[in-house]
Order: C-alpha cells, then structure tokens, then sequence
C-alpha cells in the first residue's frame, strides 16, 4: 500500500495531529530508567531523541507564527527536562498546542517558507514534521520494545514514506541530509519497516 495522491497532496494537520497522537502516548510510556537507552538514531539515547522531538515541533511552531517568508531557525534541543515522564509529556503537549495554533490560519498552507533544504509551501513543511515525527515515535518505540512497535499506525507510515520519498530521494544522503543510505527492507517488511530501511536505519 502506498500513499495516494489525495494523501500527497492533502492537509497535513491532520496527519500530524494523528501522528502527535501517537508520539504523545509513548513519550508518557517511558519509564525511570530508560533515559540513557539507546535507539535506532545514531548517537541518540531516548534523552536526546525526546529532546528533538520536543524542540522540533517548537521550531515548526515558530516557523508558523512568523508568517510567510518566515526562515527556520537553527535547532536548539531544549535542556533542563528532567527524566521524568511526566515532565516530558507536559513540555510536548505545549509545543503540540503552539504548533496547532501557528498553523490553524488554512493560508499558511500555501504559503513559502524558507527550510534548511529551500524553500517550501506550509504544507510541504508540515509534512516534512510528519515525516519526522512518524519516523522518531517508531525510534522511540523500537528502544522502548514490548508490544509499542506492533502498537502503531501503518497509516501514518505509509503518509510518511509517500512524503520521505519525495523528500528524501535515494541520491540524497550525507552531507545537509542527516540520514544514510537506503537499506534494504527486510522481506515481508511492514509500512513501518520499510519507512526505516528508506531513511537508512536498520529494520529487524
């Protein structure tokens, strides 16, 4: 199954919104002691992958609030949050409403922004955090095990991999593109599975 046009070109609000759904209920699955576990992003433990997920969303929402012509500021993961679930949890849910408040204006959509990567329509940049929360809520799903990775929406998956490969072709890796090469999707692989493999991280 792959994402049609519809979904290609449709609203991604409600695909984020979906999607933070989702982030949100495995940020507050994380239990005392997880913190310094590794996950599938290199370099990351889930400290430092709650830390990006948290102080991405804030970027996009302030790329929403400046308006058209707005340019994305350089990335500053927030400090401070002690490693508590609880605290983690509440730090997300206020960059969640932030974001849903800088972009509730339907114009934004269809208006330029200026990206590490060019310059892009609203919607093109609100599917790139879509993109990039799918891809880091299964990150932290596959270091926190269990039954979350058989927990989450191949929906989304499929809206992030239709996204991941328009903007993240195969002969785009290294350098500004922080992901390596395309890897191989195991046989039998799920939307989840194959949206790794493509953003080059490994998929059991």
């Amino acid at each position: 199954m792959t994402a049609s046009p519809r979904q290609q070109s449709a609203d991604p609000r409600p695909y984020h919104a979906r999607a933070a759904d989702q982030a949100a209920t495995l940020i507050a699955a994380v239990g005392p002691g997880r913190f310094d576990d590794p996950t599938p992003c290199d370099e990351w433990d889930v400290r430092a992958l709650l830390g990006h997920i948290v102080d991405a969303t804030r970027r996009f929402a302030r790329l929403g609030e400046g308006g058209a012509g707005t340019a994305m500021d350089a990335p500053a993961v927030p400090t401070g949050i002690p490693d508590d679930s609880a605290a983690w949890a509440e730090a997300y849910a206020s960059a969640r409403a932030g974001l849903t408040a800088a972009w509730a204006d339907d114009a934004l959509l269809d208006a330029a922004y200026t990206l590490p990567w060019g310059e892009v329509p609203g919607r093109a940049a609100l599917s790139g955090l879509v993109l990039d929360t799918v891809t880091h809520t299964w990150d932290l799903a596959e270091a926190l095990g269990g039954e979350h990775v058989r927990t989450l929406d191949p929906e989304l998956a499929e809206y992030a991999l239709a996204v991941a490969h328009r903007a993240v072709p195969a002969e785009r890796r290294g350098g500004p593109t922080p992901f390596a090469p395309v890897r191989e999707a195991p046989e039998g692989a799920d939307a989840y599975g194959r949206l790794a493999a493509w953003l080059g991280r490994e998929a059991g």
